[in-house]
């Protein structure tokens, strides 16, 4: 069984492997089996799936349980029985099936088959065909297309019957009134600003999904997506091989399409054309059958072998051959090598350099990206007859592998990281008494950071350095100057050691274990007294640097700002709006308390027993100057209306007025 990953989707080929012949006795069968792997690690999912030359078409019944396939030479139809895991019968026929259908849900009752020889009606022959059950009277109608038509599909939602033509048109009629109700032009709609076509556009396959939806495609591997209610295609999908398509399907769990050529099956979103996955047999395709609510594929193909494939993501394996998601699932638990473990990349330039730049197109080199795929066992034959200094190589190979074995037995260097080199020298010191520890008492083994590659980034990005001058790292590391000390030596030997030559290396002096105890011991007793003297430092660097700040700070120059006042504001200082933002970063008690004395709020109980708010609004000073400027001009006016009155009552000249 053969796996294969794109977009990781896995993909398990259960028709790969070898086939024995009919006529080996069980003895030579099990005696294969121990000495070929290949032919061990087969899966013989259905025996004798298979035809003698070549498989046309396949499909599957309603209820599941047959699978019935054509094909030549000599033509015939084979029926193979799910449960039994065999074949149920054979027969033969006088002519090559095109297409068949079964009308029942079983095979026990009749198949149609199309033949090439089957009818010729004044030049035109059979192409496709279609099976219409009406609700009243159920018969087939078996529709014999003309030449100019190249297949056909019926909606079980409705009953449309629609046929594709020569002349990339789709045309539907309705069997109720024997009309044709309506015509698509697909081959004006299939031709895009990216698509090079050198033909019209022919009709090559047809599947209706649902009532409204049906996808359509053509001669020249294009997949047009449509909605019977609009002419204008949805979706446009372009197979960029340029061959018919032969098939399509609809997988509605995962709103799939699945489209087949003659070279490969595509697996892309009906909403956005995205592809999910794709399928590359080795062979030519000539059919392609999608087992009801299952992940599992059947194809037919241009050899003896017909083609399963099962997808775990598409749906469970069907009922007959559940087995096969216990085994998918432990082979992802287990996972061995894939499709492309047997093959080899190469380049145009590697090719060049081999001399087989005349493979290209050859089925040795399948194309892929910027390279291609070769069989691993022609590249190494190839690449000894190119290079003939290969045993020279190979020679020195053997030799430095016997060098560094014995270079193995001294006392190997300790190779440290570019960046905190410290720390990884502490590190590798924590691990060597830990493995001293293990060895007297039963400790478990905890993961080392150097090892982890989660933390693999702080050994190489310079951005992880751990800075010893900062604060932080002195104080938390009181003893850090007397030990970096030490590592700090045991790096220069370390580096003087990296400059010699592998062969010269020799073991670094250091010294006795007792005496590093012993420093180790009188450094404990000094910590307290290490502490303070890094925060009696700490503190004098603070106090320079506040010194140097004042010194700053009177040599610069303040420059005026200016704040801008809104229309309608009056400014007063800039206290008020220091005393404003406080009273706005209290909180709402606070500030009703200081409502309260100020008596712009008033708090008081009502008859059921709810607290009552009165709120007074607070008269700012501008409000206040106008209100007494008012009161000034009202003033005026009074008096100036009483020295009016005063004027009228006396007479002109002293003479009363009569």
């Amino acid at each position: 069984m053969q796996v294969s990953s794109l977009n990781e989707v896995k993909i398990y080929s259960l028709s790969c492997g070898k086939s024995l012949p009919e006529w080996l006795s069980d003895r030579k069968k099990r005696a294969l089996q121990k000495k070929d792997v290949d032919v061990r690690r087969r899966i013989e999912l259905i025996q004798d799936f298979e035809m003698p030359t070549v498989c046309t078409t396949i499909k599957v019944s309603k209820d599941g349980q047959y699978i019935l396939a054509t094909g030549t030479y000599k033509p015939r139809v084979r029926c193979y029985d799910t449960y039994q895991l065999s074949l149920k019968f054979e027969r033969c026929l006088d002519s090559e099936v095109v297409t068949f259908e079964i009308l029942s849900d079983d095979y026990s009752k009749h198949c149609v088959f199309l033949q090439i020889l089957l009818i010729y009606l004044q030049g035109k022959r059979g192409r496709d065909k279609g099976y219409i059950r009406m609700p009243s009277n159920k018969f087939p109608l078996l529709l014999y297309c003309c030449r100019e038509n190249n297949v056909c599909d019926i909606n079980s939602a409705h009953g449309l019957f629609a046929t594709g033509t020569i002349e990339g048109r789709v045309e539907c009629w309705d069997p109720r009134v024997r009309n044709r109700v309506g015509v698509l032009d697909c081959a004006l709609s299939s031709v895009t600003a990216d698509s090079e076509l050198n033909s019209l556009p022919t009709i090559s396959a047809l599947k209706f999904n649902g009532a409204l939806t049906m996808a359509v495609g053509t001669s020249t591997g294009q997949v047009l997506l449509y909605d019977l209610r609009s002419d204008k295609p949805l979706l446009v999908k372009d197979h960029q091989y340029g061959l018919p398509i032969k098939s399509v399907h609809f997988q509605d769990s995962l709103d799939l399409i699945l489209s087949a050529d003659s070279r490969i099956i595509k697996m892309w979103n009906k909403n956005s054309g995205k592809i999910f996955t794709s399928l590359e047999p080795e062979h030519d395709l000539n059919d392609v059958c999608l087992y009801p609510n299952s992940g599992m594929l059947l194809t037919a193909n241009e050899t003896p072998k017909m083609g399963i494939y099962y997808i775990p993501v598409l749906g469970p394996a069907p009922r007959w051959c559940s087995f096969l998601d216990n085994l998918t699932e432990e082979l992802e638990e287990n996972p061995e090598s894939t499709v492309y473990d047997d093959y080899k990349f190469v380049t145009k330039k590697d090719l060049e350099n081999l001399g087989l730049t005349h493979l290209i197109g050859s089925p040795f080199l399948r194309a892929y990206m910027h390279g291609f795929f070769m069989d691993i066992r022609l590249y190494h034959k190839v690449k000894l007859m190119v290079n003939p200094f290969a045993y020279e190589e190979y020679r020195k190979d053997k030799i430095r592998q016997k060098i560094e074995e014995t270079r193995a037995q001294r006392v190997q260097l300790k190779k440290l990281p570019k960046v905190n080199k410290e720390l990884a020298l502490k590190l590798i010191e924590e691990e060597e008494e830990k493995q001293k520890s293990t060895l007297k008492k039963k400790v478990k083994n905890l993961p080392n950071i150097l090892t982890d590659d989660r933390f693999k980034v702080m050994f190489e990005n310079p951005d992880f350095q751990v800075d010893e001058e900062s604060e932080e790292f002195r104080l938390l590391n009181p003893l850090v100057s007397k030990i970096s000390e030490k590592r700090k030596k045991k790096l220069r030997l370390l580096e003087q050691q990296e400059l010699h030559e592998k062969e010269e290396e020799e073991e670094p002096e250091g010294k006795p274990s007792d005496a590093e105890s012993s420093e180790s011991s009188d450094d404990e007793k000094d910590w307290v007294e290490e502490v303070r003297k890094q925060r009696r430092l700490l503190q004098q660097e603070q106090k320079m640097k506040r010194q140097e700040q004042l010194k700053e700070d009177q040599h610069t120059v303040l420059k005026p700002q200016f704040y801008e006042i809104k229309a309608g504001e009056e400014f007063r200082s800039f206290r008020d709006s220091a005393t404003k933002q406080k009273l706005m970063n209290k909180t709402l008690e606070d500030r009703l308390k200081l409502e309260a004395k100020n008596g712009t709020l008033s708090v008081s109980d009502t008859t059921v027993g709810s607290k009552q708010l009165t709120f007074t609004l607070k008269r700012s000073e501008q409000q206040k100057k106008q209100q007494e400027a008012e009161k000034l001009h009202r003033q005026e006016r009074k008096k100036l209306r009483r020295s009016a009155g005063h004027l009228r009552s006396k007479p002109r000249g002293g003479r009363p007025f009569h």
